[in-house]
C-alpha cells in the first residue's frame, strides 16, 4: 500500500475514504460551509480542504464519481483533473453541471475520486518515418463495423 501525505487546510476537510475494499478511486469531500448551487452548465471550483504530496512517478488523477454524475449530472469539468507529484496547493473539483436543471452540493458531500496511478515521462524525438501497423492511419472508428 502506498502511502500519501495529506494536509488538511481547513479544520472541516475530510481524509479521501475508499468505499469497499477493492476501490480503485478513492472519494474526494466537499469542504464548503453552505450549500452550492450550480446552474444549468455552470461551471464552479469546489474545494476540498486538503493538499496532498503525490509520490514522484505517479499522479493523482481526479475522476466523476458515478453516483453523483448520474443521480444530478455533476461531474469534473475537465472530465480528469490530474494532480501532479510536485503540486503542494488546494486539491480542487472542477465540478459541471450537465443537466438542464439547478443541482446542488451539500458540505462534506463526497465530489470525486482520487486514483493514484503510476506514469510514465516519455521522452519526445521527432522523426521522419515511423513504424507500419495494420490500423496506419485509421483514425476515429476506423477498427470496427459494428
Amino acid at each position: 500500500m502506498q502511502k500519501v501525505a495529506v494536509k488538511k487546510l481547513n479544520d472541516k476537510a475530510v481524509l479521501p475514504t475508499y468505499g469497499s475494499e477493492f476501490a480503485a478511486g478513492a472519494d474526494l469531500y466537499a469542504c464548503i460551509d453552505d450549500v452550492v448551487s450550480f446552474a444549468p452548465g455552470e461551471t464552479k471550483l469546489i474545494p476540498t480542504g486538503l493538499a496532498m504530496e503525490i509520490p514522484v512517478g505517479y499522479a493523482g488523477l481526479i475522476y466523476a464519481r458515478s453516483g453523483l454524475a448520474t443521480k444530478k449530472g455533476l461531474a469534473p469539468a475537465n472530465k480528469v483533473g490530474v494532480v501532479d507529484a510536485d503540486y503542494r496547493g488546494e486539491v480542487m473539483v472542477a465540478l459541471h453541471n450537465h443537466s438542464n436543471e439547478v443541482k446542488t452540493i451539500e458540505p462534506s458531500e463526497r465530489i470525486a475520486q482520487l486514483v493514484i496511478a503510476p506514469f510514465l515521462t516519455a521522452s519526445f524525438e521527432e522523426t521522419d518515418e515511423l513504424s507500419d501497423t495494420v490500423r496506419g492511419e485509421g483514425g476515429f472508428g476506423s477498427t470496427g463495423t459494428k
